[in-house]
């Protein structure tokens, strides 16, 4: 037994690790960062195989891959934010295809595995009404945990559905040997997604979830509130110039109609309401200081201010 040997080669393995990190951080900009409990070897060269050609999966001991990612620093200083989420038994998964698609890829990998007392339970668990086979002797063991059972043709059937373990609480070695008996695979382990690091931002993988579409409606929303409070306070801005523009031209139309004075716009909505052409362009009746006087609609003042506004 030679003990240089094995220092040497252990050696030899740490200086090719931090030259693959080194060359993983310079080539990849996004980075998923994925807790690795209760995923087996066999899994992980599974998961390994539907992630060819996407993503490079890198495990090994925090410590080393902190001393990797410090040593990068320098040439990429926003690597320091990896940092703080390099805890636990996590790796790391190195992309430059779409997070959605390679956070797919990563959660689809998933085995089917019993509760094992202690376990930390990561989804709630039930157990559904069934006749479970067993004979009467067992009917003790149901009652020590609550369930209610009744013998059915020389068996023990339940008669409810029951919720035996909650999420995030632990197993316990009963509710542990009743999901045994009933041949339950409750959970299903695999890479979970803790954070993702994308060219020096770090976030959570719930914001992958949110589409377009959610954005444009917030983005929609915080220009109304705008434009609303500015109107409301007298304060121009770029969101209520258009709105106060439009009210402008609807009093200035109103007074038109109402009276003798006229201009070109005035004609044209005049005409356009008598003619029907404008189903949507009502008149409606509105109060001001001289007594009633006719209000023309926000879509017919649009009409006629699109070439002098971008709304």
């Amino acid at each position: 037994f030679n003990s240089n040997m094995v220092k040497g080669d252990r050696a030899t393995w740490k200086a090719n690790y931090f030259v693959r990190i080194g060359k993983l951080l310079e080539e990849f900009p996004r980075i998923f960062i994925v807790g690795a409990d209760n995923v087996r070897s066999k899994q992980m060269q599974e998961i390994r195989v539907s992630l060819r050609g996407i993503a490079e999966i890198l495990m090994g001991k925090n410590t080393m891959m902190c001393k990797a990612i410090k040593a990068h620093i320098g040439n990429n200083p926003q690597l320091e934010k990896l940092l703080p989420h390099i805890k636990g038994n996590v790796g790391l998964v190195f992309s430059k295809e779409d997070p959605t698609l390679v956070r797919d890829k990563i959660l689809e990998n998933k085995v089917a595995a019993p509760a094992r007392a202690g376990a930390i339970a990561p989804c709630d668990v039930f157990v559904e009404a069934q006749n479970t086979g067993m004979g009467p002797e067992k009917t003790s063991f149901f009652q020590a945990l609550n369930i209610s059972t009744k013998i059915a043709k020389g068996s023990i059937e339940i008669v409810s559905r029951i919720h035996l373990v909650k999420e995030g609480d632990k197993v316990g070695a009963s509710e542990a040997t009743l999901l045994q008996m009933l041949n339950v695979k409750p959970f299903a382990y695999g890479l979970q997604i803790e954070n993702i690091y994308d060219n020096g931002s770090v976030y959570s993988p719930e914001v992958l979830d949110i589409t377009d579409d959610q954005l444009l409606a917030k983005f929609r929303a915080g220009v109304a509130n705008v434009a609303s409070a500015s109107l409301e306070i007298g304060y121009c801005t770029q969101a209520s110039i258009p709105h106060s523009i439009i009210n402008g031209f609807k009093k200035v139309l109103a007074v038109a109609v109402e009276t003798d004075v006229t201009f070109p716009a005035a004609e044209a909505a005049g005409a356009a309401a008598a003619a029907n052409a404008l189903g949507s362009a009502r008149y409606a009746l509105i109060p001001s200081a001289a007594g009633n006087v006719m209000s023309v609609s926000t879509a017919t003042a649009r009409t006629f201010l699109k070439p002098l506004i971008m709304l």
